[in-house]
């Protein structure tokens, strides 16, 4: 079941609302059973062709209906104004490029909100496992990037993270100095791809590898994919979900 709700960011867009869908798996119908959540970036773009920008979603409720996971999703849509602010809701830092221009980066609003507003409403609202054990985050391209600035700035609310072909071209500096000076526990799970066609883009190739190799020195649990034939689109981003939602839920006693 998918209830499709409308919310608010006050921060970032006034009393201008915009849709959050929360999946709720087929269990918690028939049983007091609790879940793990995974929050995740462009919510339009998750479940639902008809609701995706380019009308081909990543079809998740799908695949958790069909493995039957014992998984909550809440996705909220992003900003679709045509001035470039989705870019600016989802960076951490300002960035100039000369496809976009000068992109302030108010991605820190965006998880204050995340964190301070949507999660308590999901928590009160719904039957999960609120700690940072069971609580992730995921998303691609530019949601990719904000996956990996949660999990490391905010390493006490998310514990596991997944960057689908994350702009990692945008804020190459600060993003480097971010997770060299995070504080992140042991246990922190990241699974990080790209398609190898996005790596013959000029530089793409490049940071993924660096970034790659960071995340490992700093010690947490990476899965690093290069996907053959792996493109940036949702279609092959739907057929990176048996991956990486079984890197985020797999547990070592398992």
């Amino acid at each position: 079941m998918i209830d499709v709700l409308n919310v608010t960011l006050p921060e970032l867009t006034g009393e201008e609302a915009r849709r959050a869908y929360i999946y709720i798996p087929e269990a918690a119908r028939y049983s007091d059973q609790r879940f793990p959540v995974l929050y995740m970036f462009d919510g339009h773009n998750v479940f639902f062709d008809e609701d995706a920008t380019y009308g081909k979603s990543w079809g998740l409720g799908k695949y958790l209906d069909r493995t039957g996971t014992p998984l909550m999703v809440a996705a909220v849509e992003c900003n679709r104004s045509p001035d470039h602010s989705r870019l600016s809701e989802y960076s951490p830092y300002d960035f100039s490029s000369k496809q976009f221009g000068d992109i302030k980066g108010r991605g820190h609003l965006t998880m204050d909100w995340f964190i301070n507003s949507f999660k308590p409403f999901v928590d009160s609202s719904y039957p999960t496992l609120p700690d940072r054990e069971n609580t992730f985050i995921a998303g691609s391209s530019m949601g990719g990037l904000m996956s990996l600035y949660a999990v490391c700035s905010f390493n006490s609310v998310f514990s596991r993270a997944a960057a689908v072909s994350p702009s990692l071209v945008f804020g190459r500096g600060e993003l480097e100095k971010l997770i060299r000076d995070a504080d992140m526990r042991d246990d922190t799970v990241i699974y990080m791809d790209m398609g190898d066609r996005e790596t013959a883009w000029r530089g793409v190739g490049r940071s993924f590898r660096f970034f790659s190799e960071l995340l490992l020195k700093k010690g947490v649990k990476l899965t690093s994919r290069i996907v053959p034939g792996g493109s940036h689109c949702e279609a092959s981003w739907e057929r990176q979900i048996p991956f990486f939602i079984p890197a985020l839920l797999y547990r070592p006693e398992d």
